[in-house]
């Protein structure tokens, strides 16, 4: 049977939450796991703009895969970037083309939205996602390199008294 797939509507909350949840385990961040329902009702489906949208992939009842983006809406370009923040297919699907119908899914909602590129990040460790992305033709960058800042020293960076050392 092939899977639909579509953008999620409120009515998924329920059965896309555990899949949020499954990906969290799998990637190892489930300690700081703090998206719930209302959350979701309230970043989603209640906010225009919303924050983040997700694509859905049903295979009868059963919600399968998810695939979680938000637009960065100014770029270089002068053009959208569609960035893909999650892309998760559960155990029992995988193998059947799920993740690349979802990633097709969101091409072509780039390409909607007049997006200049779709980008995503990949956990160094996480061989078979990298495998998968390559297979679709994706490239990893070369050239930047991800940084972030959370928990203290995001804390410390916004105490305006703060002195910072290089």
């Amino acid at each position: 049977m092939t899977p639909t797939i579509r953008l999620a509507t409120e009515q998924d909350i329920p059965p896309l939450l555990p899949r949020m949840r499954a990906l969290a385990e799998f990637e190892h961040y489930l300690d700081v796991f703090a998206v719930d329902e209302h959350v979701l009702r309230e970043q989603d489906f209640r906010k225009d703009p919303p924050d983040f949208c997700a694509l859905v992939a049903e295979q009868g009842d059963d919600l399968v895969g998810m695939l979680v983006f938000y637009l960065v809406p100014f770029t270089a370009t002068a053009k959208p970037t569609l960035y893909i923040k999650e892309l998760y297919v559960t155990e029992t699907a995988r193998g059947k083309q799920i993740g690349e119908g979802l990633m097709r899914a969101a091409a072509r909602e780039a390409a909607a939205r007049g997006c200049g590129s779709v980008r995503w990040t990949v956990a160094n460790w996480n061989v078979a996602g990298q495998r998968f992305y390559e297979r679709l033709g994706a490239q990893a960058n070369p050239v930047w390199i991800d940084y972030g800042l959370s928990g203290a020293a995001l804390a410390a960076l916004a105490e305006p008294t703060t002195e910072l050392t290089e």
